[in-house]
């Protein structure tokens, strides 16, 4: 497991040289690979080394954040270009993903905590410094508040379970029964801000708007995850509330997908547009990840990597528009089947993923969340149409708002793609749809 690390470790050297920006590039995509065929037994935390371990869950994580980091390195070619300290930006992107990788393979739930929010860090860091507008100081303070405030208190929980337990490593804690009300509170809402919920979803689309095509891809990609994956991590320890209080948080999160599909609809920014479908889309996982059942659990898994590439394939489609024509409103990208058809086909292929149409894994994430919120209880089927319906008109808004339409008369001509483009959208696509053939995999 270590070893993993200290590659990571090593490549930061080689970012404070010139010049070597596609050489650490190459080599995160070749750790990637290595990583990805490292065949192992996933019964057990095994690879277990110094606090760190993986099980099947954060295999399936880790290996989603180094193909995303890999990629952000791709997609944020114009940083390289324009030499806009594109050094310390590697260095932000090695940082990220190292906190990234330690808080997925954490075996204790304080070193959990703490590189849950040091990875707040590199990403506050990437939106102040490659962001576009001034308004990315404010979105930069939302990320951190929002983030901060909520897992403070989770922070004196933790103290408090250590007082009672004497231990924070994940196998040996138990379930505390009804002994503390506050402890499963502060547990959920840390986690439920991070995904984020309905209520506190505020900061994301603030965020996203505001951030570079590398922050998008990373908050869209992974950052959502940690949410999924600690609730998943400790709702052992809080079943038995859970099983009281879960209906509470299951509700909110279904109706609040709703009624954020409704603001989707009058979007006119396509990346705010692209981060509201980010809540919708965690809406559904939280539903899943609160029934407590196997069907909840591996469902958010598969939702969780399908939606990881398939919005981080989006924020790519329109950064890589808002690179030729300086905008994100849909009132000026209208019409873009005529200046960039080539690019309609990936924007075609992405957008049918993101409303969760076969042969991709969001479908395979979306039918598991079904049955697991639908046999919780059978009432909840009202919230679940709206939502599988509203996800699907919303998209179809976004692909014929801006692919159709009398293009804008101020621009002239466009370039079609570059070859970099089409590669990055490939790698997005092609894992997007080809791991359906091994949906197996996500139902161990």
């Amino acid at each position: 497991m270590l070893s993993y690390l200290f590659m990571i470790v090593f490549l930061i050297p080689l970012c404070l040289l010139n010049g070597c920006w596609w050489m650490v590039h190459s080599l995160m995509f070749l750790f990637s690979f290595i990583f990805m065929i490292c065949l192992y037994s996933y019964s057990d935390l095994n690879m277990i080394s110094y606090c760190f371990g993986v099980d099947y869950f954060s295999f399936s994580l880790i290996l989603l954040s180094f193909w995303i980091c890999s990629l952000m390195i791709t997609a944020s070619c114009s940083v390289y270009l324009s030499s806009y300290h594109s050094n310390f930006f590697i260095f932000m992107v090695l940082l990220l993903l190292m906190m990234l990788f330690c808080s997925f393979s954490s075996l204790n739930l304080l070193s959990f905590y703490i590189f849950f929010e040091s990875s707040l860090i590199p990403t506050l860091l990437l939106i102040l410094g490659w962001g576009y507008q001034p308004e990315r100081l404010q979105a930069g303070i939302y990320l951190i508040f929002y983030t901060l405030v909520a897992s403070l208190p989770l922070l004196l929980v933790l103290f408090k379970v250590y007082d009672v337990v004497n231990t924070f490593y994940f196998p040996l804690l138990f379930d505390f029964g009804s002994y503390y009300f506050m402890f499963y509170v502060f547990m959920i809402l840390a986690f439920l801000v991070k995904m984020p919920m309905f209520l506190v979803h505020l900061w994301l689309p603030k965020a996203h708007v505001e951030a570079p095509i590398s922050g998008s891809m990373i908050l869209a990609g992974v950052l959502l995850k940690l949410g999924g994956y600690g609730i998943f991590r400790v709702m052992k320890i809080i079943s038995y509330l859970g099983m009281k209080f879960n209906y509470f948080w299951l509700s909110l999160s279904l109706s609040g997908g709703v009624i954020v599909s409704f603001i989707c609809f009058r979007q006119v920014d396509l990346k705010s547009l692209i981060a509201y479908s980010s809540v919708v889309h965690m809406s559904m996982v939280i539903g899943g990840l609160m029934t407590m059942n196997w069907w909840g659990c591996m469902g958010s898994l598969s939702l969780m990597v399908g939606h990881g590439l398939c919005s981080s394939g989006l924020f790519c489609l329109s950064n890589i528009i808002y690179e030729r024509l300086g905008s994100r409103s849909l009132l000026i990208n209208k019409g873009m089947i005529n200046l960039m058809p080539s690019m309609s086909l990936w924007w075609f292929l992405l957008s049918s993923s993101n409303m969760a149409s076969p042969p991709s894994l969001n479908l395979v994430g979306e039918l598991s969340l079904l049955n697991s919120v639908m046999s919780w209880s059978s009432f909840s089927f009202l919230m679940l149409i709206f939502l599988s319906f509203f996800s699907a008109v919303y998209t179809l808004y976004m692909y014929s708002y801006s692919q159709h339409g009398l293009y804008y008369s101020g621009i002239y001509t466009c370039s079609l793609g570059y070859l970099r483009e089409y590669h990055l959208l490939f790698l997005h696509w092609f894992p997007l749809n080809v791991l359906i053939l091994k949906g197996c995999y996500f139902f161990i």
